[in-house]
């Protein structure tokens, strides 16, 4: 057997999946009939939006851990009321999820990206977002890296935002309940854009998002269990991945140039006091 075919063999064995980011392969459309088109033999996906209906999308398979990255250029132009979902999520009342949520605005009025993670049924953990880029203009990375100790949010690999695994202080998780990828693109008028003041100008419509060279690097779960074990982890990529010193000082530059909202500093929405990890 050749040097490269035992490697390949090797890593194949750890269980870790690769998308062949081929969206044929990779993922189901899940609504939307017609308005949800896979193109160029698969390299592109995109989403419409009409008055009729949106549209959207999932992953054939699910994970627990791993590093997800996707290319996504948001609704050119007027997309007031509209938002492109891209988020990880379990099943059922006490999901897990992490989120990914573009908010349009009026034409020339920056997009808000919107964060939340949820553990066990419970989100309120919103960041909010204005790119140092316009998302309309070109295709641009949205990756989360999650594995045992944190959840890391990036574009085009700047980190924008970390959410610890902080369970010893009282902080539930994600860790337990495997997720898949989903997309969507929807009406949200009644709160999208400025808390519903601005509405959707269907006139504009139809609204396209569109999707490029979705990758999974993930352990996959199958059958009630995973392919990553004690004895059988990943290594040297996402598995052990945190921010280091540079990373921080990334995410501190986007936090204090970017961040227009954090739930941690909003004092009316918490009279009784802050969410634990907000001291932390």
């Amino acid at each position: 057997m050749s040097r490269m075919l035992i490697v390949l063999v090797s890593y194949l064995l750890v269980g870790v999946g690769v998308s062949a980011m081929n969206f044929y392969n990779d993922v189901d459309l899940t609504w939307g009939g017609d308005k949800a088109k896979i193109m160029e033999n698969g390299s592109l996906l995109v989403l419409i939006l009409d008055k009729g209906s949106g549209s959207g999308f999932q992953s054939k398979a699910e994970y627990l851990f791993g590093r997800i990255d996707i290319k996504i250029k948001v609704v050119p132009g007027n997309s007031a009321g509209t938002v492109t979902a891209y988020y990880l999520s379990s099943q059922g009342s006490t999901h897990d999820e992490i989120d990914f949520e573009f908010l349009g605005n009026v034409s020339g009025e920056p997009y808000t990206l919107h964060t939340n993670v949820f553990s066990q049924g419970q989100g309120n953990r919103e960041q909010q977002f204005c790119l140092w880029f316009d998302p309309r203009l070109d295709f641009h990375t949205y990756s989360v890296i999650w594995n045992p100790q944190a959840i890391i949010f990036y574009v085009d690999g700047t980190p924008i935002r970390e959410f610890k695994n902080q369970e010893d202080k009282g902080v539930p998780y994600p860790k337990n309940q495997p997720m898949r990828l989903y997309s969507s693109l929807w009406d949200a008028e009644d709160w999208a854009t400025r808390g519903g003041l601005v509405k959707t100008d269907w006139s504009q419509a139809p609204f396209t998002a569109s999707y490029r060279a979705f990758a999974a690097d993930a352990c996959l779960f199958s059958n009630g269990k995973s392919s990553c074990t004690d004895d059988n982890r990943p290594s040297g990529r996402w598995w052990d991945q945190s921010l280091d010193s540079i990373g921080m000082k990334k995410l501190k530059w986007v936090k204090d140039n970017y961040m227009i909202y954090d739930y941690c500093q909003d004092s009316k929405r918490f009279p009784q006091g802050f969410p634990p990890e907000c001291s932390y």
